[in-house]
């Protein structure tokens, strides 16, 4: 067990460096950032290094890692329970370290360097989907000012628009005209952007064994698969399917007393961003469940016959997360029927 325990809160120029030693405080200091790994190097070879998982803490991580130590980056909601009553830098850093003492923590891994390139296309990309969903949403609101409407399909609208500017029979002005054209080519640009972006993910992503074996799974596409590759990666930090399940927030929430036990809708614990990937993914599975002749396709068909249609797609997603940690963690392709499905 490690005796000497340093936490780092982390800062842009200035961060606060708190010692432990057997449960008391050597120093607790603010450390310019120029300085910050020669201070770390002068610590026994046994300290584990704690930080917030917060911005740059995965860059501090690989760096501290090659020095040869020990770090833990603890989820901020498990740091703020140990705060004092006062907020500042040396009462986070101290806070940082009795976080790191408690038994059964569940941490963040330090993302590699591959995982934060896909982080960062992802998280791009993201960016250029709400752009074009807001830029259509603008300009169907526009036209239906002037009794002119599209269809909510993407795909449909790019069809529509064209048409409309062309007909001069329509009630859309010449200013509007020209408004709408300058948001079509808005539209084409972003669809460019997020089709370069996410052929630049599969490229990147395609000589990773746990991605191609993700691509075998249920309702699992390229993004999924590259979402649970760089927010997981080989999901080692899971005992089992269920506990990566609820890390997700798929699982019902529990209110329990005196020997009761009360479930209610799922917690929505983790990142919303990969719990609506998987519960989009049961959708497309959903959707053609009664093509499915397999183990999963017989589940399937009987739970919406239970629960309805909307229970059995979170219940799905919650299997679909089992089944991807299993994948993930063995780098084995998807087979129906096998022990994927009990993951």
């Amino acid at each position: 067990m490690n005796t000497t325990i340093a936490g780092i809160d982390l800062a842009k120029t200035t961060f606060q460096l708190c010692v432990l030693d057997k449960a008391k405080v050597l120093y607790n200091r603010p450390v310019k950032r120029a300085l910050l790994l020669d201070l770390i190097r002068q610590l026994p070879p046994d300290t584990l290094i704690a930080m917030e998982a917060c911005a740059t803490a995965h860059y501090w991580g690989r760096l501290i890692t090659e020095l040869g130590f020990t770090v833990r980056l603890i989820p901020a909601q498990h740091v703020k329970v140990f705060c004092r009553s006062q907020k500042n830098d040396a009462t986070d850093a101290l806070a940082i370290c009795e976080a790191a003492l408690r038994p059964n923590l569940h941490c963040v891994p330090v993302k590699t360097v591959t995982q934060q390139d896909i982080k960062a296309l992802r998280s791009v990309r993201q960016r250029y989907v709400t752009q074009r969903t807001a830029t259509a949403n603008q300009l169907r609101g526009l036209a239906a000012e002037y009794g002119v409407t599209f269809s909510l399909s993407l795909a449909k609208l790019r069809l529509e628009l064209p048409e409309a500017l062309d007909n001069a029979d329509n009630a859309l002005s010449p200013v509007l005209r020209t408004l709408l054209r300058s948001c079509l080519s808005e539209l084409r640009a972003l669809d460019s952007k997020i089709t370069a972006l996410e052929q630049q993910l599969r490229e990147l992503c395609k000589a990773l064994p746990a991605y191609q074996a993700l691509l075998t799974v249920p309702g699992f596409g390229p993004i999924i698969a590259a979402a649970l590759v760089s927010e997981v990666g080989r999901g080692e930090q899971f005992a089992n399917g269920r506990q990566f399940a609820a890390w997700n927030g798929l699982v019902p929430r529990q209110h329990s007393s005196g020997g009761k036990s009360v479930l209610m809708g799922i917690t929505k614990n983790g990142g919303r961003e990969l719990r609506t990937l998987l519960i989009h993914g049961a959708r497309a599975v959903l959707r053609f469940a009664q093509r499915r002749h397999d183990a999963l396709g017989h589940w399937l068909r009987g739970l919406i016959e239970r629960r309805g249609k909307h229970k059995a797609v979170v219940a799905l997603a919650n299997k679909l997360a089992r089944i991807g940690w299993k994948v993930l963690r063995d780098e084995t392709p998807f087979i129906a029927g096998k022990s994927n499905l009990a993951a």
